[in-house]
């Protein structure tokens, strides 16, 4: 293995990714060997660049963080993955513990934090902030399906019944049954409730 860890850093903020870089780029032993602000290309990216760490954070266009996470590991499983978002979620760090993802932490720690964090997990460490750990852990599992986090996700923007059956091709019963579902599970009196409940505890 080389002495130098080649970092592969995702964020759709230029200027945080600038600053990440350039604050990571002063440590003797991490060279950024790529940036990226969509998620859509980490891949691709990661492929050519060949990281020995993949950055990433959640909330990108094209493709989130999670997914990308997931994918990653599939194409190019020498690179080990750290999730820093700004969301500190439980239902977040459960999906990136699934998605393969060896650390997570929230973007409020300071830049040396992190620069530890990247040879931890290269290390085969998992690296985990602990007050999102014990939130996890106190918030469970997402009791959500497939189906009723599509139907939910779909009532964030407002749309009707009507509008998220067609955009999922069902009928509008079926989106009311999932609903329902949904509005019982998260402990809501409402879907924009639950839309939001279910948001909050990252299970969308």
């Amino acid at each position: 293995m080389s002495t130098v860890i080649r970092v592969l850093l995702a964020e759709d903020q230029g200027m945080m990714r600038g600053a990440l870089a350039l604050l990571l780029g002063l440590e003797a032993d991490i060279e950024i060997v790529a940036q990226v602000g969509t998620g859509d290309v980490v891949v691709p990216t990661a492929l050519e660049a060949k990281p020995d760490v993949a950055v990433l954070d959640i909330e990108m266009p094209g493709l989130d963080g999670l997914s990308a996470a997931a994918a990653l590991r599939t194409a190019l499983p020498s690179c080990q993955v750290l999730i820093v978002t700004t969301f500190g979620r439980p239902g977040y760090l459960r999906r990136a513990m699934e998605a393969g993802a060896r650390g997570f932490l929230v973007k409020d720690g300071p830049v040396d934090q992190l620069a530890g964090a990247i040879r931890r997990v290269l290390a085969g460490e998992q690296v985990i902030d602990p007050e999102l750990a014990a939130a996890a852990l106190r918030t469970g599992s997402n009791p959500l399906t497939a189906r009723e986090r599509d139907v939910l996700a779909g009532a964030t923007d407002g749309a009707t019944i009507g509008d998220i059956a067609e955009r999922l091709h069902l009928s509008e019963s079926t989106v009311r049954n999932y609903l329902s579902s949904a509005i019982g599970k998260t402990g809501a009196r409402n879907r924009i409730e639950a839309a939001r409940t279910a948001a909050e505890n990252g299970w969308l």
